[in-house]
């Protein structure tokens, strides 16, 4: 077998690379396919959904931490990672990750060695991902959009480590959600008030300027390089949900 630029070759030609089961789901279909292929995956989407709540169920407690994956073990974020989720679990929560190297692989290790809940739900990639191996549970997903529901359905809290596109796309899909009210209102905890800087001032200079967010959307956000103060927001911010809730259904305080 031999290599013409970066495609494999055969003796019969090209061979096509490897697609993903989201890549297929997001193809716009032949006339001649549809009929055979789209509606059988909506068994195998709902199989995941299914796999994912039963194995889930008893997870009350959970802070998803998200962060590059290309994080080396001597990088400063991912030894903050370590220390956030070890911190997280002493005081009984679940931590969860996408279950990958970097910071999820930091993350995972830190609630392992602490003896606590280290959830990873990982996904099918044809780069990049590939399972930590410091997960008390794990769960495989093909589609994104059930292992987002994932980190939304169980967690308490969102904590953000730096990283790259998936990791903002996983922070502005919790702002979103928060925003629109589909969620209630739970922490989003940026780490690293240096990297999320710029990403910051130009939404306080741009974005609340010119309307595109309120003032209360802005604040949705915290920002902290401590470990412990992770702790202490995720705490707090259960104190005052629990308020609220109680309020709502009109017990007593």
């Amino acid at each position: 077998m031999a290599k013409k630029g970066d495609e494999e070759t055969t003796n019969r030609g090209p061979i096509a690379p490897k697609t993903t089961q989201d890549e297929q789901l997001l193809e716009s279909p032949r006339l001649d396919e549809f009929t055979h292929t789209d509606p059988w995956r909506v068994f195998r989407i709902m199989g995941e959904f299914v796999e994912g709540f039963d194995e889930l169920a008893s997870l009350n407690r959970g802070i998803s931490i998200f962060g590059s994956a290309r994080s080396r073990p001597d990088d400063p974020d991912y030894k903050a990672a370590q220390e956030t989720a070890a911190l997280l679990a002493a005081e009984g929560y679940a931590v969860i990750t996408g279950g990958g190297p970097g910071i999820m692989e930091a993350a995972n290790r830190g609630a392992f060695e602490a003896r606590g809940i280290s959830v990873g739900c990982n996904i099918e990639l044809p780069f990049e991902q590939r399972p930590n191996a410091y997960q008390t549970k794990s769960l495989t997903f093909k589609y994104f959009f059930v292992r987002k529901m994932m980190f939304v359905k169980y967690s308490l809290g969102f904590v953000i480590f730096p990283g790259g596109f998936g990791t903002l796309d996983e922070l502005f899909e919790a702002l979103t959600l928060i925003q629109t009210r589909k969620i209630r209102n739970f922490p989003v905890i940026l780490f690293d008030s240096r990297y999320w800087g710029g990403l910051l001032n130009w939404m306080h200079d741009v974005l609340l300027p010119e309307g595109k967010i309120s003032e209360i959307d802005f604040q949705m956000l915290h920002v902290t390089d401590s470990p412990a103060e992770v702790v202490e927001i995720v705490t707090r911010s259960q104190s005052t949900l629990t308020e609220l809730i109680s309020d709502d259904i009109g017990i007593p305080g």
